[in-house]
């Protein structure tokens, strides 16, 4: 196995690990985990191609939807109410 797919399974324990925490402990490692993930499905489609990349990409967006759609929205000129 490779070190982008390695790093993968590590981040998605990671989150798993994160998801599992009370809301107020998972700001900090949740951002960690939001900003890292471009940069491993980067490394991810150097090393395997845009489709393995892509498959990295739906799991990323499948685990992160509600910030990343509060993101969007602000981004908008919005103000999102946080989802509970």
């Amino acid at each position: 196995m490779s070190l982008s797919l390695i790093f993968a399974a590590l981040w998605a324990l990671a989150a798993t690990c994160v998801a599992l925490l009370p809301m107020r402990y998972q700001y900090v490692p949740g951002v960690a985990l939001l900003v890292a993930a471009p940069f491993l499905i980067g490394y991810i489609g150097l090393q395997h191609g845009i489709f393995l990349a892509l498959l990295g990409l739906i799991g990323f967006v499948s685990m992160f939807r509600n910030p990343l759609i509060y993101f969007y929205r602000r981004a908008r000129g919005e103000h999102p109410e946080i989802p509970r």
